[in-house]
């Protein structure tokens, strides 16, 4: 096999391997709330496509995007890209 082959050959693997990941199919907002210091925020539930349910919140006037319960990590700017985020980490 030369390395031309190699190369594709791995190229394939590697993004056969990424449409094998776990993908949000849908967001649910669930309700308003707000922390004891009266900061407001909204939760949501992403669904995936592989059976999971994960909290999802919004913050600064759904700005911000974090998943989990609270604002402390895995934030992003866009509603999707958490929600992918959310998917992946298992």
């Amino acid at each position: 096999m030369n390395t031309v082959q190699k190369i594709a050959a791995v190229t394939l693997l590697l993004a056969s391997a990424g449409s094998h990941a776990a993908k949000p199919t849908s967001i649910v907002f669930e309700t308003h709330a707000e922390t004891a210091d009266g900061i407001p925020y909204a939760q949501f539930t992403v669904r995936c496509n592989d059976g999971r349910s994960v909290p999802l919140t919004a913050w600064d006037g759904l700005r911000k995007w974090c998943v989990g319960e609270n604002a402390a990590g895995g934030c992003q700017k866009k509603q999707i890209s958490a929600a992918k985020a959310a998917c992946m980490d298992a």
